[in-house]
């Protein structure tokens, strides 16, 4: 078995979340969750916060709120209309075809964390026809019955947008990072996930609260004003 090089503290989350992993493939029982998918060649995962997250009651069985019709569906299909012009444009990315694969996070970690861990099933692929080194040349009577060794890949996923709260971004990240999968955020705005020492596969497209805050400083400067009022909405 080789060796794992890094810090302790890497090494055990490594191993947890791997064995989380392999526990979950090996049980063969998965939640039913309903995923939105366009088939590619090259996938991207998505986390979406399709529905509110779960109140008192849903909360241990981890069943999703209300659904969200304007902040979760409007990314759904935004997301889709983006795929299918992508690959319609012939000039950027010719004879390969970007898929998608959607999943809903209700704003809630243990989701958001529950469907990390199907976006990692479905990128390896466990074969247990690979000698592990333990053979001892005689054909054994039973296979083993879960496979050990993660070798090829299943999807060919290739990074995960997504999710929006920055709380549950880190904690996807934490995870992801593990397996070397790249995570892009559209609305996680902490400053902590600048950090490369801890979040190196992490990236964003919006700014960090640091910077969104300097700036209004910098204009309220600017303009010399002395009384400010801020107007907020949820967007209901």
């Amino acid at each position: 078995m080789a060796k794992i090089k890094g810090p302790l503290w890497i090494q055990l989350l490594l191993a947890i979340a791997t064995a989380v992993v392999l526990l979950q493939l090996c049980s063969g029982q998965r939640r039913t969750k309903r995923t939105a998918i366009i088939p590619g060649d090259i996938m991207i995962g998505a986390l979406f916060s399709v529905h509110h997250a779960p109140g008192q009651k849903q909360a241990q069985s981890r069943t999703c709120g209300e659904i969200r019709e304007q902040y979760g569906l409007q990314r759904v299909e935004a997301s889709f209309q983006t795929i299918d012009e992508i690959n319609r444009n012939k000039t950027l990315l010719p004879n390969i075809t970007l898929g998608i694969e959607i999943r809903d996070s209700c704003w809630y970690s243990p989701i958001a964390l529950d469907q990390s861990i199907e976006f990692i099933r479905d990128a390896i692929k466990l074969n247990d026809d690979i000698p592990d080194g333990n053979s001892s040349g005689a054909h054994a009577e039973a296979a083993p019955e879960c496979p050990t060794k993660p070798v090829k890949t299943l999807k060919n996923l290739v990074g995960v947008v997504g999710p929006g709260s920055s709380t549950v971004t880190i904690q996807v990240q934490n995870l992801l990072q593990l397996f070397n999968i790249p995570q892009i955020g559209y609305s996680a705005t902490s400053r902590d996930l600048s950090d490369k020492s801890f979040y190196k596969y992490f990236l964003r497209v919006v700014p960090s609260d640091f910077y969104q805050a300097q700036v209004m400083v910098d204009v309220v400067r600017f303009y010399n004003w002395t009384y400010v009022s801020t107007v907020h909405t949820d967007g209901k």
